[in-house]
């Protein structure tokens, strides 16, 4: 059975900007481009899963977000083909949720589609909704801190024992040993 790392967006794989929807503001958080690389080399599969209820709330588009992820790839110098899959959960929090996090469901269906070990798969991310995705999924969980990660946010993951990483990149150098990263 295969690895895989599900990965949140915002905050993780790039900086957060509260309903980003312009490609031209898309900044990588510190080494994530290095981390993700080290992380396919090692035989991982890559899943993004975002939400983005600014669709659903009518602040922009699916085509604007699909424009910001285009720019994370090209930035992220791995190609869209990197990721062995995408989810954009658009549901408004006031709507029961389908893939918007933390449901779980995303993470279910890909494990499934792709033979995935749960014992080998990470949901990464720097909020209370990534890890409780990835708790409900039966999967390992790694917190990462960003300018959103507050004390209660610590306390949160200190309560589930998570491990909690600066950045995405020192989860994947945590991850990897030595000679793989």
């Amino acid at each position: 059975m295969a690895k895989a790392l599900f990965l949140d967006r915002d905050g993780t794989i790039i900086r957060h900007v509260p309903y980003l929807h312009r490609p031209e503001d898309v900044e990588l958080t510190p080494g994530a481009a290095d981390a993700l690389h080290a992380a396919r080399a090692a035989g991982y599969r890559l899943f993004l899963l975002t939400n983005q209820s600014g669709v659903a709330r009518g602040y922009f588009t699916l085509d604007e977000v699909e424009r910001v992820n285009a720019r994370m790839f090209a930035l992220l110098n791995l190609g869209v083909e990197a990721f062995a899959g995408v989810c954009i959960a658009t549901e408004h929090p006031d709507e029961p949720p389908v893939y918007r996090k933390p449901s779980p469901r995303y993470i279910l269906e890909m494990m499934a589609a792709y033979r995935l070990d749960p014992a080998q798969c990470w949901m990464v991310g720097d909020n209370e909704s990534d890890w409780h995705a990835g708790l409900q999924a039966h999967i390992r969980v790694a917190a990462v801190r960003s300018d959103l990660f507050s004390p209660t946010a610590a306390g949160i993951a200190h309560a589930h024992a998570l491990p909690v990483f600066e950045s995405l990149g020192g989860f994947v150098a945590h991850l990897l040993p030595a000679h793989e990263a």
